[in-house]
């Protein structure tokens, strides 16, 4: 199974902080949140994509565990 690229959903490089990780969430969920795109079902998957991605970057131990297994995947 392959891992979806949590990085690359939010646009932001595997190196990048915390602060540069929450700016592009944020970017992202006013351009994509339902409320904002009433009945548009690709952009409903995007919001859901990125908040999935900014739930597991946006926490040290999550990410940590992601990147491991990213890393493994890769071998």
């Amino acid at each position: 199974m392959k891992l979806k690229d949590h990085y690359s959903a939010l646009g932001v490089a595997k190196n990048a902080g915390q602060d540069e990780i929450k700016k592009k969430f944020r970017d992202l969920a006013k351009k994509y949140h339902p409320d904002a795109n009433k009945g548009d079902k690709q952009a409903e998957e995007k919001f859901k994509e990125i908040s999935e991605a900014y739930e597991v970057l946006s926490h040290p131990e999550k990410r940590e565990k992601y990147d491991r297994l990213r890393e493994a995947g890769e071998r």
